[in-house]
C-alpha cells in the first residue's frame, strides 16, 4: 500500500517520522516536503521517493500572496498525487498538508492527520482545516480531545 507522508520542518518532521517508524517498512512510502525545507530529507529512516512543493505560506506572508502560493502549491501537489496515487496521506501539521490532503481526498485517498504535539489546548490553523477533511484525526493531548469530538487521543509521538 502506498502512503504519502507530508513532512514539515522541525518538530512536524520529528513527530511524523516517529510515527513512520512505528508503522514500519510494510508500506511503500513517498514523501512530500516544501522546497524550502533543507533538513527533513536527511532525517528519513525508511526510504522513499521525495517530492518537493512550494510552501503555501510563511509567518510573514501577506494574505494575497498566501492565496497565490497556495494555488501554486496545490498545482504541484496535484502533479505528485497523480503520479503516486497513494491509498492514504499522512500528515502532522505543516501548511503544505492542506492542499495535498484536500486534493488527495478528492482523488480517493484516505487522509490521516495528527495534530502536532505542541498543541495542548488549542487547535492549529492547519488542524482546524484538516478536521473537516481527515478520515482519521488524532490529537496528542487529552485536553484537545475534549474540544474535538471526532478526534482520537492515542498518546504522544514526541
Amino acid at each position: 500500500m502506498k502512503l504519502l507522508v507530508v513532512l514539515g520542518e522541525g518538530g512536524h518532521t520529528t513527530e511524523l517520522l516517529n510515527l513512520v517508524d512505528l508503522l514500519g517498512d510494510r508500506y511503500e512510502y513517498h514523501y512530500v516536503a516544501s522546497k524550502q525545507d533543507n533538513l527533513s530529507a536527511d532525517q528519513l529512516r525508511i526510504a522513499g521517493q521525495i517530492y518537493r512543493v512550494l510552501r503555501p505560506r510563511g509567518k510573514d506572508t501577506s494574505p494575497p500572496m498566501a492565496v497565490l502560493r497556495t494555488l501554486a502549491s496545490a498545482w504541484q501537489a496535484l502533479r505528485v498525487l497523480l503520479r503516486v496515487r497513494p491509498k492514504a496521506i499522512l500528515s502532522c501539521g505543516p501548511a503544505i498538508a492542506v492542499p495535498v490532503a484536500i486534493l488527495g481526498k478528492l482523488l480517493g485517498a484516505r487522509v490521516i492527520f495528527v495534530e502536532t504535539g505542541s498543541r495542548i489546548r488549542t487547535v492549529s490553523m492547519t488542524g482546524k482545516i484538516m478536521y473537516r477533511w481527515a478520515d482519521l484525526f488524532f490529537v496528542q493531548w487529552p485536553q484537545l480531545k475534549e474540544k474535538l469530538p471526532r478526534a482520537i487521543y492515542a498518546g504522544r509521538l514526541i
